[in-house]
């Protein structure tokens, strides 16, 4: 197993260039089951994660390359059963399920795993997927779902879940009538999602907004699509430059969909400018602390949270942060006060109260997000940091401490 070593003081200066969404090419890569002819998406990003799916995809009768971030799909030879061995260890897989229904008819999908974040339940996938048409029943695990061809429903989500809303856009595309949710996720990367399904054939309108209705088309054709850039992986980079003090430029970087976590950064006293595609990120002068609620896109995103806590960890004053999404997402606290951070928990808040400086030490990380923060906060630390259990960040990071170390963090991979 490998760990991270870094040795913290460095400023971090230069540029960086923004890898493809995870979050986006996981759902579209998934979405290709749906397609009748050959898929080509560009960059999609080198993770465990991505490699995953694909071995997914090719267990369940896709023909699916991947050669320097580009992936040619073909759905040719679908069969219906996605077994427990690769979904247990990415909950996104689960996401194959309405796809195989729409396409096949029956699908038997194990039930999901991934990061210890919180319950995170499919029980809105399903209630959805019922309502166009869907038997289900619960055998070993797994989730064995029946239909003839779905049909167009009118879907009242609960919560605005993100994978919910996915799962019911992709299902309802050969679905026979249409199909409107109201109470939608509203994040960048369902809107990609539905770009690329829109780029196939499909007729989906009001992506982006609460309300999305989705026209079922007979068939969906190839095409080609380019992924949108990782918001979450830029969102980390510029912490990165405001925890180290440094001067960081992001180019491809997904400006629009990053308006939440700048407007908290400049809150805190960073300087962030730029154009559509690219920003500049530097600090001046002393940062202090602020208030953060984590909630559904537009706001804060859950998947930022752990970050700008090791940055308010080190930086003057105190503030309050709320994880408005995840019951269980404070597990990166325990490994932060290990490096002196100053932090209290009460239910799912937690008070955090700069310090002068953090210290190196060995911290563990307790899943993707947390992975990073534990990576910021070693970037600021006094001596060294060893970050063990990092295989959770390259599920979600494109060679993360290769692009720290080209602005100058000193950090290098070791075996354990």
């Amino acid at each position: 197993m490998d760990k991270l070593v870094i040795e913290g003081g460095a400023a971090l200066r230069g540029q960086i260039p923004i890898s493809g969404s995870k979050n986006a090419a996981l759902p579209i890569l998934l979405a290709s089951i749906l397609v009748d002819g050959q898929v080509r998406l560009s960059n999609v990003p080198d993770l465990k994660d991505i490699a995953t799916t694909l071995n997914l995809l090719a267990l369940l009768g896709c023909q699916a390359e991947y050669t320097g971030g580009e992936v040619a799909l073909h759905a040719c030879d679908l069969k219906p059963e996605a077994p427990y061995d690769l979904v247990r260890t990415m909950r996104a897989s689960v996401l194959c399920l309405g796809p195989l229904l729409a396409r096949l008819g029956q699908a038997r999908v194990a039930l999901p795993g991934g990061c210890a974040i919180g319950a995170r339940p499919v029980d809105m996938h399903l209630k959805g997927l019922a309502q166009m048409g869907a038997v289900f029943e619960l055998e070993s695990g797994d989730i064995i779902g029946n239909c003839d061809r779905l049909h167009g429903a009118h879907i009242q989500l609960d919560f605005p879940t993100v994978g919910g809303t996915e799962h019911l856009i992709m299902a309802a595309t050969l679905a026979e009538g249409v199909t409107v949710l109201e109470n939608a996720a509203r994040e960048p990367e369902i809107q990609d999602l539905a770009n690329f399904l829109n780029a196939c054939g499909a007729r989906i309108s009001g992506h982006g907004t609460s309300v999305v209705r989705i026209e079922g088309v007979e068939s969906l054709q190839g095409a080609s699509y380019r992924v949108m850039p990782d918001r979450i992986e830029a969102g980390t980079y510029l912490v990165a430059a405001a925890i180290t003090k440094g001067d960081l430029e992001l180019v491809d970087c997904p400006v629009g969909a990053l308006d939440a976590v700048i407007f908290k950064l400049t809150e805190m006293g960073m300087h962030i400018e730029g154009d559509q595609t690219s920003l500049r990120a530097y600090v001046d002068g002393p940062l202090h602390g602020v208030d953060v609620s984590t909630r559904p896109y537009p706001g804060f995103p859950t998947d930022m949270q752990a970050q700008i806590m090791a940055l308010m960890s080190c930086s003057p004053g105190a503030g309050v942060i709320t994880e408005g999404i995840f019951e269980n997402r404070f597990m990166h606290v325990q490994e932060l006060c290990r490096l002196g951070a100053h932090i209290t928990l009460s239910g799912q808040s937690a008070m955090v109260r700069g310090v002068d400086t953090l210290k190196g030490a060995t911290v563990m990380a307790s899943d993707l997000r947390a992975s990073a923060c534990l990576v910021l906060a070693g970037l600021a630390a006094e001596g060294r940091t060893d970050v063990r259990r990092i295989y959770h960040l390259d599920r979600g990071y494109e060679h993360l401490e290769v692009k720290l170390g080209r602005v100058g963090a000193k950090i290098r991979r070791e075996k354990e």
